[in-house]
C-alpha cells in the first residue's frame, strides 16, 4: 500500500459512515485526524447531511476529541443555501426535510410556504419525518412550476443499525408521480459542492485524497474530478461494483488505514 503521508498534502473526508456511523466514532478516527493535523495536512471534512448545522456538526466532532476547525467543515445545506441567496433572493420554499435546514433557508432570506401554488422553489434532502402530506405538497408544486433542487442525491443514510431512506429515494417518488426531472443538486459529487471544497484548499489535484464510504457520491466526486479515493467499509453497504463504473484508487477497512503505518 502507498504511503499515504508522502503521496498526499490534502485530505477530503466524508463524515457520515466514514468518521461517525449515528452517534458513534468510528474506532481510531480521531488519532488519524489528529496524527494528520499534527503531521501539518490540509484537511477538509465534506458532507451531504442536513439535519444538523456546521456548528452542530463541529461541535460534535470536537466532543469526540478531533481537533478541527469549524471552517474545515462543509455541509450540502451551505452549498445551496450559497445559490439559493445568489439566484433565488427572496424566494417562496418548501422543502422536504427537517426542521434544522428549513431553519437555515430561511435565516438565508428565504420565505417558506406549504402552500403549492406560491412555492417558487421546491428542495428535497433527508428528512425523517417524511409523510404523504409533504410528498403531495412537493407533487402540487412542482406540477405548477416550482424549481426542482435537492441538497443530496444519496439513496440511503448510514445509521448505527443500519441504513435510513434519504433524498434520492424521495427524488425517485417525486420524478415518478409528477414526470418531472430534478434539475440541480447540490451535495457530492455535484460541481457546486466541488467549488466549495476547492476554495479551503489550495492544493494540486494529484495531492488530494478523498476519503468515504459511498460509491455514488464520494468516489463519484474523485472520478468526476481527478482525485484519488479511499473507499471504507464502515459505513453504507456498497455492492460489488457501482452501476455508473466509479472506482476507488484504495479499497480500506476504515480511516485508520491511512496512518497506521506511521506507527
Amino acid at each position: 500500500m502507498d504511503n499515504f503521508l508522502e503521496k498526499y498534502d490534502s485530505f477530503i473526508f466524508d463524515l457520515d459512515g466514514t468518521l461517525y456511523r449515528g452517534v458513534h466514532l468510528i474506532p481510531d478516527a480521531d488519532v488519524t485526524v489528529n496524527f494528520l493535523k499534527f503531521k501539518g495536512k490540509k484537511l477538509v471534512f465534506v458532507s451531504n447531511k442536513t439535519t444538523g448545522t456546521i456548528s452542530d456538526y463541529h461541535k460534535m466532532l470536537t466532543n469526540w476529541g478531533l481537533k478541527i476547525n469549524e471552517e474545515e467543515i462543509i455541509n450540502s445545506t451551505l452549498v445551496i443555501k450559497n445559490y439559493l441567496v445568489n439566484y433565488f433572493p427572496g424566494s417562496k420554499f418548501f422543502a422536504i426535510a427537517e426542521d434544522s435546514f428549513i431553519n437555515e433557508i430561511k435565516n438565508a432570506g428565504l420565505k417558506y410556504s406549504n402552500k403549492p401554488n406560491e412555492v417558487e422553489v421546491l428542495i428535497v434532502t433527508l428528512d425523517r419525518t417524511l409523510n404523504y402530506e409533504k410528498l403531495e405538497i412537493a407533487a402540487q408544486a412542482l406540477e405548477n412550476g416550482a424549481k426542482f433542487f435537492a441538497a443530496n442525491i444519496d439513496d440511503t443514510c448510514p445509521v448505527d443499525n443500519g441504513e435510513v431512506l434519504d433524498a434520492g429515494s424521495t427524488i425517485s417518488a417525486l420524478e415518478k408521480r409528477t414526470h418531472r426531472k430534478l434539475e440541480l443538486h447540490f451535495g457530492k459529487p455535484s460541481k457546486f459542492m466541488f467549488d466549495e471544497i476547492k476554495k479551503r484548499l489550495n492544493t494540486e489535484t494529484d495531492k488530494i485524497l478523498f476519503t468515504g464510504d459511498r460509491l455514488e457520491t464520494d468516489i463519484a466526486m474523485g472520478n468526476t474530478f481527478g482525485i484519488d479515493t479511499a473507499l471504507v467499509s464502515t459505513g453504507i453497504k456498497n455492492f460489488n461494483h457501482s452501476p455508473n463504473g466509479y472506482k476507488p484508487t484504495y479499497h480500506l477497512n476504515s480511516v485508520f488505514d491511512i496512518i497506521k503505518d506511521s506507527f
